[in-house]
């Protein structure tokens, strides 16, 4: 595996067993590409925080864990198997959950509505097999209230609110975020973050990409930073938010 720029290899943070190992994973789309390279692993329970400027890579990151786009070479693992090459249903319905920086939930059903035909689909069972933890996840995630509102009528904090709980509805090991802070204020910030922070009390693994530093130190033990879609540097927060490359690069300021 290549060395990050503050000399530690890309691996595990000392979180125990790995539930996903990336390993040389690259992708090029034309004579353009979008990851070079990229190794690290995701502990069990870890967060996982990933960083750069736009461009850097981050969502076609989450596009490859996820089997959206397949990668040209390198390999996947998750909770032990190798899923390079498996597509995305089957990687949602062995553990992995996502959300999107933009959410577009189902607008025409209600908030419950919308948690059920993701519990239901991402699990493979009946509706009425999963109602009673669809709402469990509501009062987890502050939509309880909400429950029976067409989602097409709720606030941005309550859409990312929802697309969180769309992604937990499929009972996920390993929670893939992308960019969910993003557009919020700060109380409405501190509060989402509150939220994702207990689910990940409760051993879910983390990853999460945001551009909102001071949301994601809250809750992440390593951070990952990309650049150019390569793995430049990863961590412990407060070693990656020193490094000089990092301070140029991410932040733009000259040292």
């Amino acid at each position: 595996m290549a060395r990050g720029l503050l000399g530690a290899p890309p691996i595990l943070g000392g979180m125990g067993l790995a539930i996903l190992e990336l390993d040389g994973v690259s992708k090029k789309f034309g004579a353009l590409t979008v990851a070079e390279q990229i190794s690290f692993a995701v502990g069990e329970g870890e967060a996982l925080g990933i960083i750069g400027p736009n461009g850097a890579g981050k969502s076609t990151l989450f596009n490859l864990i996820t089997g959206n786009i397949p990668a040209d070479s390198g390999s996947i693992r998750f909770l032990g198997s190798d899923v390079t090459r498996t597509p995305p249903m089957a990687r949602c319905l062995s553990g992995m959950g996502r959300t999107f920086q933009i959410p577009q939930p189902f607008e025409k059903l209600t908030v419950f509505e919308n948690l059920l035909v993701a519990g239901a689909f991402g699990s493979r069972r009946r509706e009425a097999e999963v109602s009673d933890r669809c709402a469990e996840i509501l009062v987890d995630t502050g939509l309880i209230d909400q429950a029976n509102v067409l989602a097409g009528s709720l606030s941005l904090l309550q859409r990312k609110r929802l697309e969180l709980a769309r992604a937990l509805a499929t009972e996920p090991k390993l929670l893939l975020l992308d960019e969910i802070a993003g557009g919020l204020t700060e109380g409405e910030c501190r509060s989402l973050v509150a939220t994702i922070r207990a689910i990940h009390a409760r051993g879910v693994a983390v990853i999460w990409i945001e551009h909102v530093l001071h949301a994601l130190n809250s809750v992440v033990e390593r951070l990952l930073v990309l650049h150019f879609g390569k793995v430049i540097g990863i961590g412990k927060p407060e070693d990656i938010m020193a490094s000089r490359d990092v301070r140029e690069i991410y932040l733009g300021i000259e040292i």
